[in-house]
């Protein structure tokens, strides 16, 4: 099993910037793929950035140019910086972690994008 503990949320103007982490512990393979999920009220999580423990990424459009995401592997620990960033994306953050055909998520940090 792999636990995995967000932080890093809170509350933020449009325009602001937040630095989510996620650090990874427990059975955690050297090839897998850690990333960073959302859910806003009432729509379905969807994928936010994801990136492979090689350094293959993939985006959403709607965070593309201002939202990274990078890895440490020597830490577990998988980063999401946020810029820019508009009140469409406040939802809940997920932390994700895929290897051996299982997903580990973590318990989700709350992101509030308002004036």
């Amino acid at each position: 099993q792999v636990q995995l503990v967000e932080s890093g949320g809170g509350l933020v103007q449009p325009g602001g910037s937040l630095r989510l982490s996620c650090v990874a512990s427990g059975s955690i393979f050297s090839m897998n793929v850690m990333g960073w999920y959302r859910q806003a009220p009432g729509k379905e999580r969807e994928m936010v950035a994801i990136m492979s423990s090689g350094g293959f990424t993939n985006y959403a459009d709607s965070v593309k140019g201002r939202f990274t995401i990078s890895r440490d592997n020597a830490k577990n620990t998988v980063y999401l910086q946020m810029n820019s960033l508009k009140p469409e994306d406040t939802a809940v953050y997920y932390c994700n972690e895929y290897s051996g055909g299982y997903n580990s998520w973590g318990q989700g940090t709350q992101v509030t994008v308002s004036s």
